[in-house]
């Protein structure tokens, strides 16, 4: 790896063969001062094909400890000349997980008497959430903050002589790379809206903007009024070719070797313990919150923790410290003093959840990887995690350093990181770092227990939406069968054997007239469906806060959802986390996912999105299930609102929204939700199916396309409509309810739960239940074309009535048994 390397710019085989390039920032010595400080590879992610590798980062390629920590604390020097020595007294540091948890903590050291605090990925029991937010780029993207003071972040901390500061102290934001600036500037807002201050100042190792992006730094200061700087170690641009993440997909198929890629040990030397005996007190990172006591505790602890290492490493001449995911700090400063220590050549990395394509060539950033799985039982579950440019690297020894947490069996399995490191290293040492975990709090509020929860479902592992469109709280049951025929569906949920959740209908497989209809009515109403996305869109953002997480009934609040999350990247470039979870009639809302909300969210942030409103039963019923949720708003948000039910709506017009017009084919291939004891434990999600054998007839995407392709033209009416309701009395009236009680008995049902009201709604019964009868107001038109075939298809009778205040409305069968149909499954006539 050595030579080549050092002539040959670690750039230049993707810069060849991607077409990416790294222009500097205007000086004749720019373009070099770049490439010195960055190289590039390519990954897989679905937002961004390539990835800047820093040089003095300390996490892709292994670097000088005192080089990494230099950097970072010369940009905290920086701060505090920006600053002055009365304010940086006073400020607070922010790094985030998980590249710049140590830059962060450098940047600290650098200002002299800040504390520190970085995002985490890891929920840890029995500490409060004061905030939380979502990485557009990164390949995870969920951060939590978790500061053992809840004060910490208040804005008034007192400064060195332990007065307290006026509300507004700066808040110092940590990153490795400030490139569209969303990652910060959604920090930003999200905190601004808790905490507000006067004055935020944001340092990234490297300042990677387009001009439209400096430009916007600037209007984001006017918008949250206050002042915000950026302080960068260095800068450029990154010119990018016309399709890149296409070809950068196709360069790494191409190139990803097979998946077992390192040779097995057949008998791995043992690797040796090293009992660091770290000061008691202080905390393994800044994962809590680091203050300027516990800095001094470690300082004066650093020098005897070498000593100890460098005991156990002989005669060594090249050693690296390897680090772990998000802890980097302790490792870092347990290599900057063994560079003081001895003269054995130290070199510095850690270990990365985020996966990167190796390719041994001298022009490439990332030569080599280790894979291994990962060892510190991980809240989003098992998976892969990497150590790069450490294989091949010719070190003689290698230190890992992990905190407690993640000393487990996993790390000292075969095919473990302890193992792939003893095939590289002639000796593997170990030093364990206990894990911090905070004193109790008598004021903290309790977190709620997520241990037993996994991680949302996403596509294209679950459902055929992008990853980032949408989260899916919800256990995968696509190898169990749930479907039954509607008749017997229809007769047991009537006899009271079973109730509708705890099967499914089989999936209407729609003709080729039917999904022309489909297609034709989506040509039709895109327009207004985008404009009542807008709407409700705008609403939301203006009373809900300029973060809100969306939460989608699954599965017909889901595509709007989905679409209501691209209007706020489009209008306001705001990339809201996006949820969706299951609620049943009668049995309430997924309470398991309310706890991992919870967990994760500020409940007060989240608003519940749906399609539409029929009668408004499920309103009431999530109002009545979160009662015993505390923090979270029962108010529903929905495209259309025919039943006056809500507040927050786009519109109240019962028109046809195509995705109604069919089932999984239009909601990502996801079934409708299932709640069954058998299925569904106590510590479960409620569970559904991903249909992908149905993906030849899969028209979710060319739903959500054409809606949003229609954002431009509607822009304007949607700002004029939501300044109107804003300040229109948007009561609910509950229209639709006293609607539905009257058909009810008018048509000697005497069961409101068996009249559906609303285009919607109609749909459904059409689709998944025994039909009985179509009541239509009278001149409705074209939107309801497609209930017109159906129930033709059906053979279900369509009546023309006066005074609806809804298109139409579908009565289930009442009383029904197989015998009231005939074998085709046609309804009675009679009424």
């Amino acid at each position: 790896m050595k030579g080549a390397a050092d002539v040959v710019w670690s750039g230049s085989w993707v810069t060849e063969r991607l077409g990416v390039e790294l222009v500097g920032d205007g000086r004749p010595e720019g373009d070099g001062e770049l490439r010195e400080l960055l190289g590039l590879a390519l990954r897989r992610n679905p937002r961004r094909a390539h990835l800047l590798v820093s040089n003095v980062l300390g996490k892709h390629v292994p670097q000088k400890p005192s080089v990494v920590y230099g950097t970072g604390f010369e940009l905290g020097r920086r701060v505090r000349e920006l600053l002055g020595p009365a304010a940086s007294g006073r400020a607070v540091v922010l790094g985030y997980a998980e590249t710049a948890t140590a830059l962060g903590h450098a940047v600290a050291d650098g200002l002299g008497e800040a504390p520190y605090l970085h995002s985490t990925r890891r929920p840890v029991a029995g500490v409060a959430r004061a905030g939380g937010f979502e990485e557009s780029h990164s390949h995870a993207t969920s951060h939590l903050l978790l500061p053992e003071d809840p004060e910490l972040l208040a804005g008034d901390r007192g400064g060195a002589d332990g007065e307290r500061g006026a509300p507004g102290a700066p808040l110092v934001l940590v990153d490795d790379e400030f490139s569209t600036g969303n990652t910060v500037l959604n920090t930003v807002r999200d905190l601004h809206q808790r905490y507000p201050r006067d004055h935020y100042v944001i340092v990234a190792l490297m300042d990677m903007r387009s001009p439209a992006d400096r430009d916007r730094l600037a209007r984001f200061a006017e918008e949250i009024g206050a002042r915000v700087d950026l302080v960068a170690y260095g800068s450029g641009t990154v010119t990018l070719p016309e399709g890149v993440l296409e070809k950068g997909r196709a360069l790494v198929a191409a190139h990803e070797p097979a998946p077992l890629e390192q040779p097995r040990v057949p008998a791995p030397r043992p690797c040796t313990r090293v009992d660091l005996q770290w000061p008691a007190g202080v905390p393994d990172g800044g994962r809590h919150g680091f203050t300027p006591a516990h800095r001094a505790a470690l300082e004066a602890a650093l020098p005897a923790m070498a000593a100890r290492v460098a005991e156990q490493l002989g005669d060594a001449r090249r050693v690296l410290i390897l680090g772990f995911e998000e802890l980097m700090y302790a490792p870092l400063r347990l290599g900057t003093a063994l560079e003081r220590l001895t003269d054995a050549e130290v070199r510095y990395s850690t270990t990365t959840r985020s996966p990167v394509l190796a390719v041994d060539d001298p022009g490439y950033a990332i030569r080599t990887r280790l894979v291994f799985p990962a060892h510190d039982d991980p809240d989003d579950g098992p998976g892969d995690r990497y150590a790069y440019n450490v294989a091949g690297a010719g070190f003689d020894a290698v230190l890992l350093a992990v905190d407690s947490v993640a000393d487990t069996p996993e790390l000292h399995a075969p095919g473990g990181l302890l193992e792939q490191l003893a095939a590289h290293t002639g000796h593997v040492l170990l030093a364990v770092v206990p894990s911090y975990v905070p004193g109790p709090r008598t004021h903290a509020p309790e977190r709620q227990e997520t241990s037993m929860l996994p991680e949302p479902l996403r596509g294209p592992a679950f459902s055929s939406y992008a990853p980032d469109e949408v989260g899916w709280l919800l256990q995968d049951l696509s190898e169990t069968e749930l479907e039954a025929p509607t008749e017997e569906r229809e007769e047991a949920i009537q006899s009271g054997g079973a109730h509708y959740a705890e099967s499914l209908p089989v999936e209407y497989q729609p003709s080729a007239e039917y999904q022309e209809l489909f297609r034709s009515a989506l040509k039709l109403s895109a327009a207004r469906i985008a404009r009542a996305v807008g709407t409700v869109t705008e609403t939301v953002l203006a009373e809900r806060g300029p973060r809100p997480v969306l939460v989608s009934l699954a599965r017909a609040g889901t595509p709007v959802g989905v679409l209501m999350r691209r209007w706020a990247l489009y209008r306001h470039g705001v990339e809201l986390p996006h949820y969706a979870v299951s609620i049943v009639r009668g049995r309430g809302i997924d309470a398991n996912a309310l706890r991992w909300l919870a967990a994760h969210h500020d409940p007060a942030d989240v608003v519940f999105v749906d399609g539409w409103t029929g009668k408004g039963a499920i309103t009431r019923e999530l109002s009545a299930a979160l009662a015993d949720f505390e923090g979270f708003d029962p108010e529903i948000a929905v495209l259309a609102d025919p039943g006056g039910c809500v507040r927050t709506y786009g519109t109240r017009e019962d028109f046809l929204i195509p995705s109604a017009c069919l089932n999984s084919t239009v909601s990502g291939l996801i079934s409708r939700t299932v709640l069954r004891a058998d299925l569904v434990g106590p510590e479960d999600f409620h569970g559904a199916k991903f249909y992908r054998e149905l993906a030849d007839g899969d028209v979710s995407g060319l739903f959500l396309d054409t809606v949003a392709a229609h954002f431009d033209e509607v822009a304007d009416a949607v700002d004029a409509e939501a300044k109107d309701l804003l300040a229109a009395d948007r009561a609910p009236t509950w229209e639709g309810w006293a609607a539905v009680e009257r058909i009810s008995e008018e048509y000697g049902i005497h069961d409101v739960n068996l009249v559906k009201p609303g285009v919607g709604e109609t749909t459904r019964v059409l689709l998944r239940r025994v039909p009985w009868k179509i009541l239509t107001r009278r001149g409705a038109g074209a939107d309801l074309d497609h209930i017109r075939l159906l129930a033709e298809q059906r053979g279900v009778p369509v009546e023309e009535t006066d005074g609806l205040p809804y298109s139409c409305v579908g009565l289930i069968h009442p009383k029904y048994t197989r015998g009231a149909t005939g074998a085709d499954g046609r309804a009675v006539d009679a009424k």
